[in-house]
């Protein structure tokens, strides 16, 4: 096992504000990079060898897109080359972007995402821009639809399960804790019928964090992670455990989006009072800590990552 980062001093404290979507996707912070300067050849090469690993694609055009200027450069690109499938979706995801951040309408995005699935129809990446924005500003049906058209193209797609489940969670909150949720037997039956070594297994977890967000921002929980009894049920941990099994079995160094996973787990794993094994996963994941579920339900994620971390450490 790796060595775990040398602590956060006040002179890291610059770096470790800074939450990278990226993660440790090099090749994606160098295109990244260069789309900013306006050199989309670099992203173009990047998508091209991406291929149809369609959990890497939709993670790098989900990145690349959320940059202010990538709608001025895949415009760009797509004049240059406009029979570009992939500058095509990547402007599609970016007008997504534009309406999550309060730029632009809906109607424009959602054209945008359908001329995409239009020129790649086995490509989901274009769905799951449009799940994005549905999950935003749709209703249940067309969150459930546009979901379906995903899943028909590649039915274990792991953001779009964890979309999917943060919409799901803030359903009912005024009935309060609920252990027949929808959200838990959604995330249950996905990780049911995934392959064995599929990280949707760890799905469950994911529902129980993103449900303690939607009851912790409705009062029904402790604004405190680690105080509320939604951690240390039965049910939770015997979901706990059979994530954290899972992981010691399959950890999946290659998978593009394994970090959120880690940081979801890590999580739970401390808010359950099992210091132990939170540590090994902090030891995974190193510097490339996740907004969520650290910010869960109304908290500084960098102060409540770093405070978690020391811990389970022992460096507090």
């Amino acid at each position: 096992m790796s060595p775990p980062p040398p602590p956060l001093g006040r002179g890291r404290k610059r770096a470790a504000q800074a939450f990278d979507e990226a993660l440790d996707d090099a090749d994606l912070v160098t295109a990244r990079a260069a789309l900013g300067q306006g050199r989309w050849q670099t992203a173009r090469s990047l998508l091209v060898h991406t291929g149809d690993d369609w959990d890497r694609r939709g993670h790098r055009v989900a990145v690349l897109a959320r940059e202010s200027y990538t709608t001025a450069w895949a415009r760009e690109w797509l004049l240059a080359e406009p029979e570009s499938v992939d500058a095509c979706v990547l402007l599609a995801v970016a007008e997504v972007r534009r309406v999550l951040h309060g730029k632009g309408g809906p109607a424009r995005a959602r054209e945008a995402c359908r001329e995409a699935a239009g020129r790649h129809p086995a490509d989901p990446t274009p769905w799951l821009g449009l799940l994005m924005l549905e999950c935003a500003v749709g209703g249940d049906q067309d969150v459930i639809r546009t979901f379906e058209q995903v899943r028909a193209r590649y039915a274990d797609h792991h953001h779009a399960h964890h979309l999917v489940v943060a919409h799901l969670a803030g359903r009912r909150t005024e009935a309060g804790p609920d252990p027949l949720h929808e959200v838990y037997d959604f995330a249950n039956w996905a990780a049911e019928q995934a392959p064995a070594d599929s990280p949707l297994a760890i799905l469950p977890v994911i529902a129980h964090a993103e449900r303690y967000r939607a009851l912790a921002a409705a009062g029904h929980e402790s604004a405190d992670p680690a105080a509320s009894g939604h951690w240390t049920g039965r049910r939770a941990r015997q979901v706990m455990k059979a994530a954290f099994d899972w992981w010691l079995e399959w950890e999946l160094e290659g998978h593009p989006r394994r970090l959120i996973d880690l940081n979801f787990l890590a999580h739970a794993k401390f808010c359950e009072g099992r210091g132990a094994e939170a540590a090994a996963l902090f030891h995974r994941i190193g510097r490339h800590a996740t907004p969520a579920p650290w910010s869960y339900p109304d908290r500084d994620p960098h102060t409540a990552f770093a405070a978690a971390r020391a811990g389970a450490l022992g460096t507090a």
